[in-house]
């Protein structure tokens, strides 16, 4: 008799600026009864944790359970060691959760702990990485872009953009920030998130990590804009209706990412390729690509390769030239 196959535990990683609001959205998530059993690691550095009048503390195994089921892990050690041992007593029944939400600590960029899930084997058979959600302080935040290069690859990391205290700001001053979000990172959704009420079920399964997801990007971010800013993080876009030649590309971007690949945040694309009727899936994580067949081009399709590139102080005219370097001719 086979086996049922293996269901992987999906994480959530969830990041932001100190006093962004991230603890806020991360207790009402914990509070609000949806049925669901959340495994929340926090990655501490001595930040104010999850409010402590919610949890059962149990000394001994240095995971506390929520009052609405949920469990809650204080990391200061190894995040690798942490999510083996939780994987580990899922299975043996010992504990029970449905997914993770890993709270990093405001200075941290979330590159290396979504690295994790594609580095590490033993977290790679349990855990798929859903989304990095980055919750942005609409008051602060213009100020915080300009001076903490954190929040910039927190903001080019992120498959959603959480906007908090908008109420504190002008409508003008949170436009101005949403197109400076939207220049920097042109994939990622943007919503209101104010006092934690988010809408909990737009950030669960966001499938951002997943090659078959659809590639959003923000139609209007390249519109010109009076409020210009030298960003570190920028993005942009490559299109093209003539196919690639497959080869070349692969041979390329594997060039691309061995010299850039440190300040390649995010990128993804769906490709046409020349000898192929199927759509190519693309993304990369800093070093780390992959590529993969979707489905067949419909006759109704408009064949167009569309690449998103997110990261830091790219050589926008190098990739493009090289990118048309490898269009099949």
């Amino acid at each position: 008799m086979s086996q049922a196959p293996h269901t992987l535990i999906p994480v959530t990683i969830l990041t932001g600026f100190l006093g962004s609001g991230k603890t806020t959205l991360l207790n009402r998530i914990l509070k609000e009864n949806h049925g669901l059993k959340i495994a929340v690691i926090e990655n501490e550095f001595g930040e104010e944790g999850v409010d402590n009048d919610l949890l059962l503390q149990n000394e001994q195994e240095n995971i506390v359970e929520m009052n609405n089921g949920c469990l809650c892990c204080t990391v200061r050690g190894d995040l690798v060691r942490i999510l083996g041992d939780m994987a580990a007593r899922k299975k043996k029944g010992e504990i029970k959760f449905d997914r993770v939400v890993i709270e990093t600590t405001g200075m941290a960029d979330p590159g290396p702990v979504a690295q994790t899930f594609f580095v590490d084997d033993v977290v790679a058979e349990s855990y798929l990485l859903d989304a990095v959600i980055t919750v942005v302080d609409a008051k602060h935040g213009m100020q915080q872009l300009d001076e903490h290069r954190e929040i910039q690859q927190q903001v080019g990391f992120a498959d959603r953009i959480l906007l908090s205290k908008t109420d504190l700001a002008s409508a003008d001053e949170v436009q101005t920030l949403k197109k400076r979000l939207a220049k920097m990172n042109a994939r990622a959704e943007q919503m209101i998130s104010d006092h934690g009420n988010a809408p909990v079920a737009k950030l669960l399964d966001v499938k951002g990590f997943n090659l078959n997801s659809i590639l959003d990007i923000a139609p209007d971010f390249l519109d010109e804009d009076k409020h210009t800013h030298n960003d570190e993080i920028q993005s942009f876009v490559f299109k093209s209706t003539k196919p690639f030649d497959g080869q070349k590309f692969e041979e390329f971007m594997g060039s691309v990412t061995q010299v850039y690949g440190p300040d390649m945040l995010r990128y993804k694309g769906i490709l046409s390729i020349k000898g192929s009727d199927r759509r190519a899936l693309f993304q990369g994580v800093h070093m780390l690509m992959g590529l993969d067949w979707g489905r067949k081009w419909d006759p109704a399709d408009k064949k167009e390769s569309k690449i998103v590139f997110i990261g830091r102080k790219l050589p926008k005219e190098f990739i493009t030239q090289g990118l048309e370097l490898c269009l099949a001719r």
